[in-house]
């Protein structure tokens, strides 16, 4: 994959020179490197959420940088689950109502819609929270919430930025694990760009991203 940006100044900046990999079903890489390497930039173009300049993304057989701008938004939909480091929660929402969202935006019925989203908030020890605005909750309990809705559709790829950087090191840990848990369990396939070494750790491969290529550490 290659990308560039314009520069205020006119400078094209080219941030993504080459960046190639493969994953399996079932398997976590994560992508570390220093701020501004490019980390978010390759999420966006995974997840559809940005245009390549040069390259592909094919994902379970379907290339989704050849998709309509419908196909592709019903594709992020129905199969990408995404976390970010600042959660963007709908505030005025309660957290049951923002993981159900996702699902009620794709026409499921209302029933299973919150049935769905309180069973994942259950799992992620939020029980007699779900009625509170997420603007109500800790910070470490946001970003639970992000992930329960992330997760709420049963994604098959799951793409999360920096998903612990705003959050103390029990509540980092404890995301980690159910990241990488919910890849393995349901064959899905997990992507995260991290500054933590401890994150990492708990993923099947690490890629550095380094002069917009992405390297295995021994490369280095």
């Amino acid at each position: 994959l290659r990308k560039s940006f314009l520069a205020p100044n006119g400078e094209q900046i080219e941030v993504l020179r080459g960046a190639t990999f493969t994953a399996k079903h079932g398997e976590v890489i994560a992508v570390t490197g220093p701020s501004g390497s490019g980390k978010s930039t390759l999420l966006h173009l995974l997840g559809g959420l940005d245009v390549v300049d040069h390259g592909t993304v094919t994902f379970d057989g379907i290339e989704i940088t050849k998709l309509t701008p419908r196909k592709l938004a019903a594709f992020r939909r129905q199969k990408i689950g995404f976390v970010f480091q600042f959660h963007y929660l709908l505030p005025d929402l309660s957290a049951i109502e923002n993981v159900a969202l996702p699902l009620l935006i794709a026409r499921e019925k209302r029933e299973y819609a919150y049935s769905r989203a309180g069973n994942l908030l259950e799992d992620a020890h939020l029980t007699g929270r779900e009625d509170h605005p997420v603007s109500h909750l800790s910070g470490g309990e946001q970003q639970r919430v992000a992930l329960a809705r992330a997760l709420v559709t049963h994604p098959r790829l799951l793409l999360a930025d920096e998903p612990t950087g705003n959050v103390d090191a029990v509540v980092a840990e404890e995301l980690g694990k159910a990241l990488v848990s919910y890849v393995r369990n349901n064959g899905a396939v997990g992507v995260m760009a991290t500054h933590s070494a401890s994150l990492a750790s708990l993923c099947d491969r690490t890629f550095v991203l380094e002069g917009g290529r992405l390297k295995e550490p021994r490369d280095l």
